[in-house]
């Protein structure tokens, strides 16, 4: 089978989605092909926190209405140390708020919207190659239902993570720049009512520990364990007593365990994000440490870009947005990949426990809750850096 479509996406994430609804409502026409099932893609769980201005996006393309009836609002975050929590009032210092919706609750609003507007979405077909790149004639060969077909486009838009075929294809003739971290997170998706309105970052002589949530009655836990964890040391009880400790928490209820697992945590970042006709958007060009809180808020703003300039390509025939693509959005990336690692510096705990760094860290924690303009610097990375909001 060949299916011809002006921009052919890989992967059905929270990019891949948004730049197909984006370019449906400008009259463009685009085929996604995803790896995984539906059924998958809607369950797994990922980020949930969204920038005031990724917020904003869903909203303005008509698919923010269950986003703004169920998302929590947020004002700020607490910052937690040396016994003490301190509240960082993003509303007070900025103007802006962030809201805790989880990505697979935005990628199911943007599989509905696709799916409503007649829009073509190949689940369980897996992309094997992107050629014609460089000679204008791109083609997607992906596997679907034990044949191989391919995706004949103007563009291919590689939305498909870290390991997908669009970054091996990037990577011949792009440089790489990452960074590996000493530490994972363990993370919990647990029916347990959160134990405070906001999001508290803590950070404790025994490691780092976040305290988010998903709804009133489920809680998104994380605590920093070394990199290369097994998950065999850490029995649930062990897990809620360290929980407890580390949040300062210890009312905290234990409860169902829905998901849990370890990430690793490290930085890259692909440049330039564009190779002829492909383009790289979302994890595919960029890896944060979740730390920050922008993997999800970066893959958003990069669509964006992308089909605005998408939409001047085929209405006018003007390239130099699109030759613009990765200037506009690496400029973006970096100031967030800086504040991510910032924030991954200032809140785990080095693994020789080095007193001197811990005093450290204590001392800057101090400070940045007791100086408005340190305050707001952080403020106004949480809650823009991605987005560009404020600018």
């Amino acid at each position: 089978m060949t299916v011809r479509t002006p921009v052919g996406i890989i992967g059905a994430g929270p990019a891949g989605l948004m730049l197909a609804h984006l370019l449906d409502r400008a009259g463009i026409e685009s085929v996604v092909v995803e790896h995984r099932s539906r059924d998958y893609v809607e369950s797994r769980v990922r980020a949930g926190v969204l920038e005031h201005g990724a917020a904003q996006l869903l909203r303005e393309s008509g698919a923010g209405e269950r986003m703004d009836r169920e998302g929590l609002v947020h004002r700020g975050i607490y910052l937690q140390f040396d016994g003490s929590r301190h509240h960082i009032d993003f509303m007070d210092l900025t103007g802006r708020t962030i809201l805790v919706y989880g990505q697979q609750e935005v990628v199911k609003d943007l599989i509905a919207a696709r799916l409503a507007a007649g829009g073509s979405i190949l689940f369980e077909a897996e992309a094997t190659e992107v050629c014609g790149i460089d000679d204008g004639q791109p083609v997607i060969r992906f596997r679907h239902e034990g044949a191989s077909d391919e995706v004949t486009c103007d563009f291919i838009a590689a939305c498909d993570g870290s390991h997908g075929v669009g970054r091996i294809a990037m990577q011949r003739s792009a440089s790489t720049y990452e960074r590996e971290y000493p530490h994972a997170w363990l993370g919990v998706l647990a029916r347990t009512p959160p134990t405070s309105e906001e999001l508290i970052y803590a950070y404790h002589e025994r490691g780092f520990a976040l305290h988010s949530m998903r709804s009133p009655e489920v809680s998104r836990l994380y605590l920093q364990v070394p990199a290369g964890e097994d998950m065999g040391a850490w029995p649930e009880g062990r897990v809620w007593d360290e929980l407890r400790v580390r949040l300062g928490e210890p009312e905290l209820q234990t409860g169902e365990i829905l998901d849990v697992g370890i990430t690793p945590m490290r930085s890259l970042v692909i440049e330039p994000m564009q190779r002829g006709r492909l383009f790289l958007a979302g994890d595919a060009a960029h890896v944060v440490p979740p730390t920050g809180a922008k993997g999800m808020n970066l893959a958003l703003a990069d669509v964006r870009e992308l089909a605005a300039a998408l939409v001047e390509w085929y209405t006018s025939g003007s390239r130099p947005r699109l030759e613009r693509y990765s200037q506009e959005c690496l400029t973006r990336v970096w100031r967030a990949e800086h504040f991510s690692a910032f924030m991954t510096s200032l809140l785990h705990r080095d693994a020789d426990g080095d007193p001197f760094e811990h005093k450290l860290r204590l001392a800057n924690l101090t400070y940045i809750t007791q100086s408005r303009a340190a305050a707001t610097s952080l403020a106004e990375n949480y809650t823009s850096a991605a987005s560009g909001v404020g600018e």
